[in-house]
Order: C-alpha cells, then structure tokens, then sequence
C-alpha cells in the first residue's frame, strides 16, 4: 500500500510544480502614476476676439504628456485630453465647457470658433468683458462609456479676460418676430388648427433670438412652433425629443420629423425656452 502511495505522489508532482510555477508567473499589471499637464498658451492675459476677421487664429494651447507609467513600463495608450473653460475655479458652473482632444498635445482655436464657445456653449453675453478659466485634463479612455474616467490629471489654471461677440444665431429667428405653439398637446388647438383663440398661445418674446411660454400640455401628445398664426405653416420649427431631461435641437421646416415635437410623457404646467441663438429648446416643469 506504502508502495502504491509513493508511485502516485511521484506521477502527481511535476503536476503539482506545474500549477505552481504557473500560479508564481501571473503577470499583473498596474498603474504606477503620472504627471500633470503642463499648459501653455500663445497669448497672456487677455485674447483677443474682433468681429471683423473671425477666420484668424484667436489662440493656441499645448500641453505637455503626462507620460502615464504602469509597472510593465510607459503606457501606450492613447491619452484623451480636455481643454476645460469655466468662470469659475470649480469647473462645474453652468458656463462649463469642454473641448475634447485625442491623442494631440496642442489645440488652436478660430476667432469664430472661440467666439461660439464661449457665447452658445457657454453663454456668456456678448459684448461684455468675462474672466475665463482655462486648464487641461488628461486621462486613459475607460473601456466602457459606463466606466469612469481613468488616472485623470489637471493642468494648473489659466486666467484669460475675453469679450464675445454676437455670432449669428444657430437657427435663423423667425422672420416675423413672433411665435406660436399649435398642435393637439395644447390647449386652444387639439385640433391642430388656427384657431382665433391662437393668440393665447404666442411665446413672449425675451430677445430678437429666444421667446419664453409657461402653458399647460397634455402628455404623450406633440406640438410645433409657427411664427405667424394665419394659418401659414410654411415654415415651422420642432424637435424629436420632449426637451425636459435634456436640451432638444431645433429643427426647421422638413427637418422636422413626421410625428412633431413630443410633449412630456405627463400632463402638466411647461415653460418652454425656444433659443435660436443655441438651436436648443428646453421644456422645465413648472
């Protein structure tokens, strides 16, 4: 029996070394760390923005790479990089923007590109001077939109005072000047006709490029916009999504989808903000 015992534990071991020495070489790889991005900039202080010649450089931003090290040695990957604006040092106000980069290390902005930025991204009012922030974030593509970003580095700020101009609206305003809300979600037109009591209906007007109107609208039902309320529908404007989670883009004439501009799925009290300068339209539940 001793005998059988010694022969089976002689068969088992080179077995047994095998998982063993499989076991000890498991390569396991992790991130080591990096270094922030160095951002620099073409100008200081202040850039420049004239209306009268949009196609000039305005500015260009590099960076340097943050030579990401894992243990097996320098990442290969490709690094994703975010040119970050804000007001303020939080970078989360409601002015943020962010321009994404991959793999570059440098970034020149338009005249006309910056001036969008900054005035339909993020809203600053035209021919005012605003203090701008400006930084670089850099980080590994996660493997999935649901992962989080990975190893992510900032850039220190830089302090830029800039002065927008008004850029021509994302979506012409309607010639009239006036606008209306018709269709079988509103009040006065589930019928989606002109009827006399269209009026009730008309969106104040807050600027030549945005008109406002808090109305009650029934759920799961769709509506456009017109800017005349005779009865002419040749042009209209409306949106594929109802606007409330997210802004919906403004779609004019035959780009407007067949089933109209959807209304949220619950019945209730709107305001609906119509900005032909943004080409956006948001639906807030009152």
């Amino acid at each position: 029996m001793k005998r059988l015992i010694r022969t089976f534990l002689l068969i088992a071991a080179p077995g047994l070394l095998l998982l063993a020495s499989c076991k000890k070489d498991e390569a396991k790889v992790y991130f080591t760390g990096g270094t922030a991005p160095v951002l620099k900039a073409s100008l200081s202080d202040s850039i420049p923005l004239p209306s009268t010649d949009t196609t000039a450089t305005a500015v260009t931003f590099t960076w340097t790479n943050p030579n990401y090290q894992f243990n097996t040695g320098v990442s290969s990957m490709n690094v994703t990089y975010y040119i970050q604006f804000d007001t303020t040092p939080s970078f989360n106000s409601s002015h943020y923007a962010a321009v994404s980069i991959s793999p570059d290390l440098s970034k020149t902005f338009t005249v006309a590109e910056l001036n969008a930025l900054f005035s339909n991204g993020m809203l600053l009012k035209a021919d005012q001077k605003h203090t701008v922030l400006v930084r670089v974030e850099s980080f590994i593509q996660p493997y999935t939109s649901a992962s989080a970003l990975a190893a992510p580095l900032f850039s220190s700020v830089m302090t830029f005072s800039v002065t927008p101009f008004s850029p021509p609206p994302a979506v012409p305003p309607p010639s009239s000047g006036t606008l209306f809300l018709i269709g079988d979600a509103t009040p006065e037109s589930p019928q989606w006709d002109n009827s006399p009591n269209l009026a009730s209906q008309q969106f104040t007007k807050v600027s030549s490029t945005e008109f406002k109107i808090t109305i009650a609208l029934t759920g799961g039902k769709s509506y456009l916009f017109i800017p005349v309320d005779n009865g002419d529908w040749s042009h209209k404007y409306g949106g594929s999504t109802d606007g409330t989670t997210a802004p919906g883009a403004l779609l004019v004439d035959g780009k407007v989808p067949g089933a109209n501009t959807p209304a949220p799925g619950a019945s209730g009290t709107y305001t609906i903000d119509v900005n032909f300068q943004t080409g956006k339209y948001t639906v807030t539940p009152q």
